[in-house]
């Protein structure tokens, strides 16, 4: 059998190797480099990375915690398929963390925490016809991290990274067909602009407006992948049982 191609290269040494395992690992899932309903090997993944098995173990573990794997007895780890109502779910959390953060953040921006949000925007106006999927997804989440820092709330990016996996794959597929780009940037601009006026209700307006979108697409977005998303029953389950 001919041996896959690493997923990606594992070189950062100021990161512990299940770290940097769990990071790759999930942004092969989310970009659908791994789809969902596949089943991974503990073995075949530690040979794709170049890694022992043990970083690869506390990288399934985490990725289970964020609902993008389960374990089947018996049979493995499978890539979990794309729930409507996690999304939605995460989405909702998302909303009520994000929101909050732009309200501080038109509170406390200072003219170099401004200068780092238009330089953002910058970036995203300069590769937006031009790069890949992946890369403007990047610099989107640059941009959230980045209006976090502004509000003086870096823990808060870090528990929204806990639950957006859930609402990744569904961006990742809605930028790449859907959403135009320019949308998501006008988007952030108008976010921006609140800030600056130091306008805390215009700031959570816009957030809410921004964070809807995927409200609007995902019901298309399932109807044309089928066989990316749970069936609506398996879902409606999961969420009972939880």
């Amino acid at each position: 059998m001919t041996k896959k191609r690493p997923l990606a290269k594992l070189d950062d040494g100021r990161e512990p190797m299940a770290r940097q395992v769990t990071r790759a690992l999930r942004q092969a899932i989310v970009t659908m480099q791994i789809a969902p309903g596949e089943m991974l090997s503990e073995q075949d993944l530690a040979e794709r990375f170049g890694v022992s098995r043990s970083p690869v173990r506390e990288a399934l573990i985490k990725l289970s915690e964020a609902g993008l794997v389960r374990v089947l007895p018996q049979r493995g780890t499978q890539v979990v398929k794309i729930s409507r109502a996690g999304v939605e779910d995460a989405r909702f959390i998302r909303e009520a963390v994000e929101c909050a953060v732009v309200r501080e953040a038109a509170l406390k921006a200072t003219p170099v925490m401004l200068a780092e949000l238009n330089a953002s925007l910058t970036r995203q106006r300069r590769v937006q016809r031009s790069a890949s999927t992946e890369e403007f997804l990047s610099l989107d989440e640059e941009f959230h991290r980045l209006l976090a820092e502004t509000a003086g709330r870096p823990k808060a990016w870090r528990m929204i990274e806990d639950v957006k996996p859930q609402m990744d794959r569904v961006r990742f597929l809605d930028m790449a067909k859907a959403v135009p780009r320019h949308v998501v940037l006008a988007q952030h601009v108008l976010i921006v602009n609140a800030i600056k006026e130091k306008d805390p209700v215009a700031a959570e307006a816009a957030m809410h407006q921004h964070l809807s979108e995927i409200l609007r697409s995902l019901p298309e977005l399932a109807e044309q992948h089928p066989h990316l998303f749970e069936p609506e029953t398996v879902a409606s389950a999961e969420v009972l049982s939880a």
